[in-house]
């Protein structure tokens, strides 16, 4: 499978696809849906909103999408790096009560933590070269600047 590189809207359209097929035989090779993570000592669950998040964010760009290949690898060995609030105006991060900034090679992997079910869910994977290097602090968390 070749992973287009460019920008275009179908070369974007083309990465989505790649990603939702991925995802769909990833969990059919994962029926717990969940990777152990030795840096939050829990497994992280990947659901719906993981899916959707990353698919929206990740194929922007040919890294991220790249990074998303490697799931298993990143949920099982990131490292928190900065925990905060979930945005608060943010309807996708309402079930979260906190939200880690994980990273692993190249990839930067958001998790947030649902009170409700005790579950920390995987929200997004992209490439951390997509990152921007003077990053304003995030207003809608305060303290946090992912």
């Amino acid at each position: 499978m070749e992973i287009p590189k460019g920008k275009t809207r179908e070369e974007i359209k083309a990465r989505e696809r790649i990603i939702k097929d991925y995802y769909a035989r990833w969990i059919a090779n994962n029926p717990s849906k969940a990777v152990w993570n030795s840096s939050l000592n829990a497994e992280i669950k990947v659901k719906g909103i993981s899916i959707n998040e990353t698919y929206e964010h990740a194929a922007r760009s040919y890294e991220s999408t790249l990074a998303v290949m490697n799931l298993s690898e990143i949920l099982a060995n990131a490292v928190i790096i900065a925990e905060g609030p979930r945005k608060s105006n943010d309807k996708n991060q309402k079930a979260f009560s906190r939200v880690y900034l994980m990273r692993y090679k190249n990839a930067r992997l958001i998790v947030g933590y649902q009170p409700s079910k005790g579950d920390y869910v995987q929200y997004s994977i992209t490439s951390s070269s997509n990152d921007m290097p003077n990053r304003t602090k995030n207003k809608s968390r305060p303290g946090c600047d992912f």
